[in-house]
């Protein structure tokens, strides 16, 4: 065996104990040029010991996740692939926290590392590792907005190429795998809108309103008033265009607002796509009844949200999502998140899961993304390109898994009119 297989061969051997990575189809690619696994497994490059050192310090999701983003880490081909395989060894897709390894594979790592040429100081994160975590109160309205502005405002442009014209950042709707991005994001916006029951001249309030998409579609088709409110002001701003651009100023109103502060109701309905998984676990209660208390009496809040599946292990903060792209992002379980809305008096209509929808979403995303990659890192940068990538890459491998889902909850507040007596009224 040569030096330059031995290279590639005791890195496997380090992934092993690090990934738990022995037995999976994986073929890795060293430094040096050498190469270890199947022929025809995903490929894993690893450009410097330095990924290893990174992943010898934070074993796990977020040294690999830190090596990766830092582009010590390659996955050349399917990306899907390479990280499907490492997520076979439980310790990449699962959130939960890491095992860290025994005082024999402690041993073992190290003897590893120093024939590898691996051992030093930790390695500083990445740049694009957000530090808005650390600073404030959890959930205190100025924490919420750094952390918001932390994801949204990475740039309207980069989101174009990535979301395509619809603009919408949340799960669509699918007629069939066949069904275009687009087509099934304009099904998912027309869906909400049949859910709340609107007619003209009913006044909307759509929290966490992105780019205005639902707002611009709830008044074009219709003839609904819209409020629209985000912290993020690259959103507001491009959403005010966009409704300028369509002739709906006059029914389309944006505004850099927390929920919180929104109290010109009462609305005859509430849509929060994509939105209470930044409201925290602390939070949802007064989420709720603040919405409640926004609502008319028979008025319909739609909660579309992200949700841990039954048995999936709690998000460790140390991990990627929380430390790279959603800083204090909380998913409720579909239970807790029902309980929190019941116990704001206001009565379930309806839940809908959609679970496989939105792995569709993520990898016609990621597609978008690829396809338009030189582009993406000359508006973001690299690191952030790959962060994303990556990010959207494991939540669709997450999805397929049943670790997360995503779920449609339809709410009324009593006293008004009986809900309709059948789905079919918004199917």
């Amino acid at each position: 065996m040569t030096a330059s297989t031995n290279a590639a061969s005791r890195l496997a051997d380090a992934l092993a104990i690090i990934l738990g990575t022995d037995g999976i189809p994986l073929r890795l690619k060293a430094w040096d040029g050498s190469e270890a696994g199947p022929e025809d497994a995903p490929v894993v490059v690893f450009r410097s010991r330095r990924a290893l050192r990174r992943m010898l310090w934070s074993p796990g999701q977020l040294g690999l996740s830190r090596a990766y983003v830092a582009g010590d880490v390659e996955a050349p081909g399917d990306i899907f692939a390479a990280f499907a395989a490492i997520s076979a060894a439980g310790k990449f897709a699962e959130p939960g926290p890491f095992r860290p390894p025994t005082p024999g594979e402690v041993f073992a790592l190290v003897k590893t590392a120093v024939r590898l040429g691996a051992l030093g100081t930790n390695p500083a994160p990445p740049p694009e590792e957000a530090r808005v975590s650390r600073h404030g109160r959890r959930h205190s309205k100025g924490r919420d907005a750094a952390a918001i502005s932390h994801h949204y405002d990475v740039g309207n442009d980069f989101y174009a190429l990535v979301l395509g014209p619809s603009m919408v950042y949340s799960c669509a709707v699918w007629e069939s795998e066949e069904t275009g991005l687009d087509a099934a994001q304009s099904a998912k916006l027309d869906l909400v809108c049949r859910k709340l029951g609107l007619r003209p001249g009913m006044r909307v309030l759509d929290v966490g309103c992105g780019w205005g998409s639902l707002a611009l579609h709830a008044a074009q088709h219709y003839g609904a008033d819209v409020v629209g409110v985000t912290l993020s002001v690259e959103q507001a701003a491009l959403a005010r265009k966009r409704a300028a651009d369509a002739g709906l100023t006059d029914r389309v109103d944006i505004r850099v607002q927390d929920y919180r502060d929104v109290e010109d109701g009462p609305f005859d309905a509430i849509s929060s796509i994509g939105m209470s998984e930044h409201v925290g676990r602390e939070q949802i209660q007064h989420y709720s009844s603040h919405l409640q208390g926004l609502l008319r009496p028979g008025g319909r809040l739609l909660n579309h949200a992200i949700s841990w599946n039954a048995g999936a292990t709690p998000p460790d903060p140390d991990s990627f999502i929380p430390r790279y792209v959603f800083p204090d992002g909380e998913m409720l379980s579909l239970s807790e998140m029902v309980a929190a809305l019941e116990s704001a008096d206001l009565e379930i209509i309806d839940v809908e899961a959609l679970r496989p929808h939105y792995a569709l979403t993520l990898r016609a995303w990621v597609r978008n993304l690829e396809e338009h990659w030189d582009e993406a890192v000359r508006l973001a940068g690299l690191g952030r390109a790959r962060v994303w990538r990556l990010y959207m890459a494991a939540s669709a491998l997450g999805f397929e898994a049943g670790i997360t889902g995503v779920n449609q909850i339809l709410v009324q507040r009593p006293g008004g009119a009986e809900p309709p007596l059948r789905r079919s009224a918004w199917m």
